[in-house]
């Protein structure tokens, strides 16, 4: 992430808040730790907010309009970073995935990064021609699964259109081998993995894939895009993504269906 001297404040508007706030401070002749006394947090909280590193909440930017009578100018530019595109959210969303404790996955288009095998992911990647380092892509991918691995793994949930189960992507022998792997996951403890069929083809996931994150108490959302997507943090907002997982949850199949139906898949594969 950016220090301070590297914000890009004309293209990133976060960059921009966090500029402001230096030169606020600044202008204040207040040290970061005596403005972290008015925010009440830790010395280095300020020192990440105004490198870029930590985002500043909706509160702190309230609690600043007010005792700097800024007419609602903090409140007013974190409402509009949350809301315009920041080339770094991937980067950050990345980093609360390997944080999580609780990951809320649907699925709309294809099988989330984190359940992929490495030759479905090069498929995948392959198939895009956009990247031109295919291999490097694909590490990157597989690093994230690490996840897995860790003393105490993350509770995963993840709803997938019976379509995406039934795409061949890359041909029936990779197909075969991603079913059988999300099917060996699905039995792993802390892991649910439920389908969305086909006859529930209007439901509330019909405007695409998206994943709640639990790390700690606060929550993230992320949804994919081209070019990117966009990285939620706003409690608010939240529970709609909540709201919206939960239905689509009422109208996807059981636990134990949704193994049938991938053992059925991966006989059907031809």
């Amino acid at each position: 992430m950016p220090k301070a001297d590297k914000l890009d404040p004309d293209n990133n508007p976060w960059h921009w808040l966090a500029s402001d706030l230096r030169i606020w401070r600044l202008e204040r002749n207040l040290s970061q730790a005596q403005l972290a006394d008015v925010l009440r947090v830790d010395d280095s909280t300020v020192s990440n907010y105004e490198s870029g590193t930590t985002n500043l909440s909706k509160e702190k930017a309230e609690i600043l309009d007010q005792i700097w009578r800024t007419r609602g100018h903090f409140a007013r530019l974190r409402r509009y970073a949350e809301s315009a595109h920041d080339p770094n959210w991937f980067h950050a969303y990345t980093k609360y995935e390997q944080q999580a404790d609780v990951i809320s996955i649907y699925s709309a288009l294809v099988i989330h990064a984190l359940f992929q095998t490495e030759q479905y992911a090069r498929a995948l990647i392959e198939g895009a021609q956009v990247v031109e380092d295919v291999e490097a892509a694909v590490a990157i991918r597989m690093e994230r699964q690490e996840l897995w691995n860790r003393v105490d793994p993350p509770e995963l949930r993840i709803f997938v259109r019976q379509s995406v189960l039934e795409d061949p992507v890359g041909g029936p022998e990779i197909m075969r081998a991603q079913l059988a792997h999300l099917l060996d996951l699905s039995h792993r403890r802390r892991v649910v993995v439920r389908a969305l069929p086909k006859y529930k083809a209007a439901h509330a996931g019909v405007d695409g894939s998206f994943t709640i994150l639990e790390v700690g108490r606060k929550e993230h959302a992320w949804s994919a895009a081209v070019e990117g997507g966009r990285l939620v943090s706003d409690p608010a907002k939240i529970r709609k993504y909540r709201l919206r997982f939960g239905l689509i949850g009422d109208d996807a199949l059981s636990r134990d269906s949704t193994r049938s139906l991938l053992r059925e898949l991966m006989e059907a594969v031809k």
